[in-house]
């Protein structure tokens, strides 16, 4: 497998398509955050049928996003596994994807806001309810294009410093979003 600290981007169409579906990131975060399950496991779990569910693996299969678990798997029940893929995976730039592929990456990006905005709709009650781990900070900063490029890189290398894969998480650890973002401030 490529340095777990190098990033990687999403090049291929097919990928990113892959992702963009929302029940398959359901699915992908499921395994990465629960382990390994069947698709019987999983679409009871998030509501939808089996044949729907083995469909959508074998999609995320298929980009190299999850693997079936072949020692675990008989018959018609197939487990399955986050693959071991590089945890840095990173969108192109918008300008470097085809024309006709640019709706595909306009969709994971809907995708994934939408995705985001669920977790800040619920991030006040969760922050009351388990203050230990809902943490947040805002921020503001005049930095140059070079300086904002310096400081992502070195979020990415602390994320990385204190996370753990589920398989290699010590005791007490639990699955944690974490989102960072930066946007320009108005110019007003």
């Amino acid at each position: 497998m490529k340095d777990d600290l190098e990033p990687v981007i999403l090049d291929d169409p097919g990928r990113i398509k892959a992702l963009s579906h929302p029940l398959r990131r359901r699915i992908l975060h499921r395994l990465r955050a629960h382990g390994p399950a069947t698709s019987t496991t999983i679409g009871e779990v998030l509501g939808a049928n089996t044949g729907t569910t083995s469909y959508h693996l074998r999609q995320l299969e298929k980009y190299g996003f999850i693997e079936e678990i072949p020692e675990r798997s008989a018959g018609r029940e197939r487990w399955w596994r986050p693959a071991d893929t590089p945890r840095d995976l990173r969108l192109p730039a918008p300008d470097t994807v085809a024309p006709e592929d640019r709706s595909v990456l306009d969709e994971l990006v809907r995708v994934a806001h939408a995705e985001d905005l669920e977790l800040f709709r619920r991030l006040p009650a969760e922050y009351t309810r388990d203050r230990a781990w809902a943490l947040l900070s805002r921020g503001f900063a005049h930095m140059t294009e070079e300086g904002l490029a310096e400081f992502f890189e070195a979020y990415i290398r602390l994320l990385h410093e204190h996370s753990h894969r589920r398989e290699d998480a010590p005791p007490g650890a639990r699955p944690v979003h974490i989102r960072l973002f930066t946007l320009p401030a108005d110019e007003e």
